[in-house]
């Protein structure tokens, strides 16, 4: 047989587990918000960071163009280097 508690204690036991899940639910909510707000940060940040409005710009610093093109011009410029097959020993 399985011990039953008392009628008056079901009733606070009862009270107790809904305001448990009661505060459950909640934190979910809340932690549902959190995320989506994160979410929004996230991707305010890497917008910002994109455009270049994080830190202060160095006016004389060169357009980024420009330093594509250097890099693209050094690598052409760079020799080849061979790359074969490996040999299977």
């Amino acid at each position: 047989m399985i011990p039953v508690p008392p009628q008056d204690q079901q009733a606070k036991l009862l009270e107790l587990l809904n305001a448990a899940f009661t505060r459950a639910d909640r934190l979910e909510a809340e932690a549902a918000r959190a995320r989506a707000l994160f979410d929004r940060l996230e991707a305010a940040l890497l917008a910002k960071a994109f455009r270049g409005e994080l830190v202060p710009q160095d006016p004389n610093d060169e357009p980024a163009q420009v330093l594509l093109d250097r890099i693209r011009a050094d690598r052409a410029a760079a020799p080849k280097t061979k790359r074969g097959r490996r040999s299977s020993l």
